[in-house]
């Protein structure tokens, strides 16, 4: 537990860009002998109590891995949840979030979503989009090696020669255009892996993970993790002078 008496907020070293694996939903309802719709419901309602503490601290960009590419593969009748809350949250979320001065971004593929959700999607990221407070990038039908083949076909499709191919050029044609690179990567319930998210975007990123599941995950257990970040000696591959 963080003793916030003794900690001057002041001297916390605020990432520009959190990066969230939401991981545990499943694991939190079936201890509690429920559906796994019913987790998937709490880590809804958990991530508005995660967003009013990114609010709080300053954090200026959150990406929350919400759906993989990979998810697509699990029993279909958590598929169809995961679907209807998300369209659901769209329509009862947005216009709060909107309120708040949060810009909701969507991250990953749409083709493969229904008609319906598409539209929600779209509607959210138009409403939100010229609000500064906070950038929530949502990674819905998103996966990392994904994004970067995206981008490879979208720099082939406009006739750039490979010569002119560099970090910064792929940097332009990923999801996360005009944003900085992760600072931090949170995940939820003890896992040690990245699971395909932000490959690209990560690969300087401080490493946090806890056993604490995603739904118990609030504003105390994002304090630790901006402790934990601020204790870290970032070098980027390089030393300092003695």
């Amino acid at each position: 537990m963080v003793n916030e008496q003794q900690l001057d907020l002041r001297s916390l070293k605020i990432p520009r860009h959190v990066g969230i694996i939401m991981d545990g939903n499943g694991r939190w309802a079936q201890r509690r002998g429920l559906p796994r719709a019913a987790g998937h419901r709490e880590g809804m309602e958990n991530l508005r109590r995660v967003l009013r503490a990114c609010v709080e601290f300053g954090i200026p960009i959150l990406t929350v891995y919400a759906f993989s590419t990979e998810n697509w593969g699990r029993p279909a009748q958590e598929v169809r949840a995961l679907l209807t809350l998300l369209e659901r949250s769209l329509r009862t979320e947005t216009a709060e979030l909107h309120k708040n001065g949060v810009s909701v971004r969507h991250i990953g593929r749409t083709d493969t979503l229904a008609p319906g959700l598409q539209q929600g999607i779209a509607d959210a990221v138009a409403l939100t989009r010229d609000n500064r407070r906070l950038i929530l990038n949502v990674a819905f039908s998103y996966g990392g090696r994904d994004e970067i083949v995206h981008a490879v076909q979208r720099i082939m499709a406009d006739g750039i020669s490979a010569e002119q191919v560099d970090e910064a050029l792929i940097s332009r044609y990923l999801y996360t255009a005009g944003q900085p690179d992760l600072d931090l990567v949170i995940r939820t319930a003890g896992e040690m892996r990245l699971s395909n998210f932000l490959i690209w975007q990560a690969a300087y990123a401080e490493y946090y993970s806890t056993p604490v599941l995603w739904p118990d995950f609030g504003r105390e257990e994002l304090l630790k993790a901006l402790v934990a970040y601020t204790q870290r000696d970032r070098r980027f591959g390089l030393i300092k002078e003695p």
